[in-house]
């Protein structure tokens, strides 16, 4: 599935870590500014041009798509809004979900669902009755219609109001540091920053170049180097000893958290061109201290995105929220969030083990003194962070296989391998950029990304050193360019 993916990429030249992508970015952000701060309509309309020209040089039939979700959550705010009574303003909010989980299915989970039921029952199906809608799936699509959902289901609960605005919405839905992987942002929060003039300040332009080199930084001298040694690993475990099965998914670990909050740092740097701020998505996670620590940590809008519209609601309408329901509740909704990531069941026991071990971490042992949780905190930190990251990268496993059986043979030859077999991909200068990565970041703790502190801990000579360096190893390393994992879901 990964596989497929990044080989439908290479078509296109706008990764977030290509030189064409650079330049489109160069391009809109010089016309941007010319246009000036008191012209926020025409910025507005050429973001949009942007973000639509972004999108559709991915495949432009889908920015079709992409521009019909954006027209239909808009009219539905827009009609919830004006609704005389509950029963209509419910009726409206079920057309947008309905909507929106609707293209869910039948692009991203209509294969998934068809090919279980064919395999559970043993009905033969005619592949080509259904395979159509699994060869190529809207990129971003499970992130931008959670964004345009959120927004008319806090209409409907009275959290905001609906925009008048269509220009500004559809920039909302659209804007293209963020559309494909996020953060999903709350209209509550993005939408007004399109409503405000912008003024230019150099001062923030140069610290969203920083946080854009840093994350260009994490994704190709860590995430993209390690991958090149987890793939071969994953792809033939069979060959390697029990040791270097860990070892590749410990490293696999590392790769997805530097190939997703480098995207976030990109992503969150390129907004502060334009002078927006997004939301903040990972919070050093593998310094957690429990697995529900993790995840508040870990994606965070996704997080609170299914916290606030799944959970709480599971939980408020039970007639008697027990121990029982809670945990019910949260096992339910990692499922759901393992199911958001792919249709596939390695997902689906991704999210299941997650939610389990959350579950768990309530239940109150040793004669009801104390859930897992209390005691966590109670040790010293070296072994709760352990525990997390012990946790995290057994589920990382099964979000890293191909299938379950591919994830069973691979914890079958962690039990059961012997000797191993080193490979050079493994060792040697590349680490390096991950051990400079983890004492940059953990020695920055409380700085939104390290290159930010180093503005008041170093001399300018130094700091500009560091950033020709960073500069000098990216445009090294840039080839071959390697789509970010999150670009698939």
């Amino acid at each position: 599935m990964v596989a497929f993916f990044y080989l439908s990429l290479e078509q296109s030249n706008m990764l977030f870590n290509s030189f064409d992508f650079g330049f489109f970015l160069l391009i809109v952000y010089t016309i941007y500014w010319i246009i000036g701060t008191k012209r926020k309509k025409s910025q507005n309309f050429l973001l949009l041009v942007a973000s639509y020209v972004f999108y559709g040089l991915w495949d432009w039939r889908f920015l079709l798509l992409l521009i019909a979700s954006s027209l239909i959550d808009y009219l539905a705010g827009q009609a919830i809004g004006r609704a005389q009574s509950n029963m209509q303003r419910k009726f409206l909010l079920w057309i947008s979900i309905f909507w929106n989980l609707g293209i869910l299915i039948t692009f991203k989970y209509y294969n998934f669902f068809i090919t279980s039921f064919s395999d559970l029952f043993s009905i033969e199906i005619a592949p080509s009755g259904y395979t159509i809608w699994n060869v190529i799936i809207p990129l971003g699509l499970s992130f931008y219609t959670f964004q345009t959902m959120s927004y008319t289901i806090d209409v409907y609960l009275g959290k905001i109001k609906p925009t008048k605005n269509i220009l500004n919405f559809l920039c909302f839905v659209g804007f293209f540091p963020q559309l494909i992987a996020g953060p999903i942002e709350r209209a509550k929060k993005l939408l007004p920053q399109f409503k405000i003039n912008r003024s230019f300040d150099l001062q923030t332009s140069i610290e969203g170049l920083r946080q854009i080199l840093w994350g260009l930084f994490k994704k190709i001298l860590v995430a993209d180097k390690l991958g090149l040694a987890v793939t071969m690993v994953f792809n033939n475990p069979e060959s390697y000893g029990s040791m270097m099965l860990i070892f590749a998914a410990v490293l696999f670990c590392f790769q997805i958290y530097c190939d997703f909050s480098g995207y976030t740092d990109i992503a969150i740097g390129t907004a502060k061109l334009f002078g927006f701020r997004l939301s903040r998505n990972f919070n050093l996670p593998y310094l957690a201290t429990s697995i529900t620590d993790f995840w508040q940590r870990w994606h965070i809008t996704l997080t609170q995105w299914f916290t606030d519209y799944v959970y709480i609601p599971l939980v408020k309408n039970s007639s008697k929220p027990t121990r029982i329901i809670r945990a019910s509740a949260l096992v339910f909704t990692l499922t759901l969030v393992g199911l958001w990531h792919g249709a596939n069941w390695t997902f689906i026991a991704f999210g299941l083990f997650n939610g389990l071990v959350l579950a768990l971490e309530r239940v109150p042992f040793f004669h009801k003194k104390g859930t897992l949780i209390k005691k966590l905190k109670n040790i010293p930190r070296i072994f709760s962070v352990g525990y997390v990251f012990v946790i995290f990268t057994i589920s990382a496993i099964f979000f890293r296989a191909d299938s379950i059986s591919h994830a069973w043979d691979y914890f079958s030859g962690i039990l059961t391998n012997s000797g191993d077999i080193l490979i050079s991909s493994l060792i040697g200068f590349k680490l390096v950029y991950l051990v400079v990565m983890l004492i940059t970041e953990m020695n920055t703790k409380g700085w939104e990304f390290p290159l930010q502190k180093m503005e008041l801990l170093l001399p300018k000579p130094a700091r500009w050193a560091i950033y020709y360096l960073l500069i000098i190893l990216i445009i090294r390393y840039a080839e071959p360019k390697e789509a970010f994992i999150y670009f698939q879901f």
